[in-house]
């Protein structure tokens, strides 16, 4: 596919061209060394919040790394979802909000780690994939038989986000926090689940880029704007499945938390690349880390 389809595929501007050229070549041009460099497979953690473009950044990347003649494995953190049912097991034995998909207790950690080990073991691998219209895992036969790759691609809202420290839990954030987790149970069971995700998958990671939107107010409005993306492309039949605002507000706010303490830490020296993004949904920059400090890499 060229640069002209995927412009097309997902309705974007003809200015994103320049976007590609300038930032996203460039990134791609890193990544590439990253992996000539060490002469393995290498694993490029993508971390952005929701509506932020990570899924179409990581398929152009893709696009651009497979036109220097290497092997790419691109997928989500949502493709590891656990089944509907297993989290309505979670709502019952730990707390009720674990029934909504999101935050880190809610994926197949075990499945996410076997995926991961066997691509960076040079070996083959099968992706599972998760339906969002109809908020389950789609069945085995419908998985992602992956061969061996050279670079891995993996995206996802919360990728590579810190642990928070244990006082920062106390207060909550928000109102679903206050009314629904007064006691602090699922906040802490999100917490300690993240401590596994970092050991089992993100620390695993050879480059750590953060799509840097400018705060936590945008994401309602790029995750509406995801939403209507996603009715557009399912079936009238499925329309149920979708959230209306009220509900999209209610739901974001699962994610708010880590959101914004991703924002806050990532920044900090914890990533490899930033690529600011401006309140036009637009990258800016692209900007590499050195010495904990970052500068263009573009210049």
């Amino acid at each position: 596919m060229q640069i002209s389809e995927l412009i097309e595929k997902h309705a974007l501007p003809d200015s994103y061209r320049q976007t590609v050229n300038d930032i996203i070549q460039p990134l791609a041009d890193i990544v590439a060394a990253c992996y000539r460099q060490r002469e393995r497979p290498v694993f490029i953690n993508i971390n952005g919040s929701q509506g932020s473009g990570k899924s179409t950044l990581t398929e152009f990347l893709r696009m651009l790394l497979e036109q220097q003649q290497l092997r790419v494995a691109s997928f989500s953190l949502d493709d590891f979802y656990l089944t509907r049912a297993e989290r309505q097991q979670l709502a019952k034995t730990v707390h009720p909000l674990l029934k909504t998909r999101g935050v880190p207790g809610t994926h197949n950690l075990p499945l996410m780690q076997k995926v991961m080990q066997a691509l960076l073991s040079g070996e083959s691998a099968s992706i599972p994939r998760f339906d969002k219209a109809i908020d389950d895992q789609m069945p085995e036969s419908d998985w992602l038989q992956q061969p061996p790759v050279d670079v891995i691609l993996f995206e996802g809202w919360c990728n590579g986000c810190p642990v928070q420290p244990e006082g920062m839990l106390k207060d909550p954030v928000n109102a679903l926090e206050a009314e629904q987790d007064p006691l602090g149970v699922w906040r802490h069971y999100v917490n300690d689940a993240l401590k596994d995700y970092h050991t089992g998958v993100f620390a695993k990671a050879d480059l750590m880029i953060l799509l840097q939107v400018p705060g936590f107010e945008a994401v309602f409005e790029w995750r509406r704007l995801q939403e209507d993306k996603l009715r557009r492309n399912t079936p009238a039949s499925l329309a149920a499945h979708f959230m209306d605002d009220e509900q999209l507000v209610h739901f974001i706010q699962h994610y708010e938390r880590l959101t914004r303490y991703a924002l806050q830490t990532l920044p900090e020296g914890l990533a490899d690349i930033l690529l600011p993004i401006n309140h036009d949904h637009a990258i800016t920059g692209l900007l590499q880390k050195h010495d904990h400090e970052y500068f263009s890499a573009t210049l």
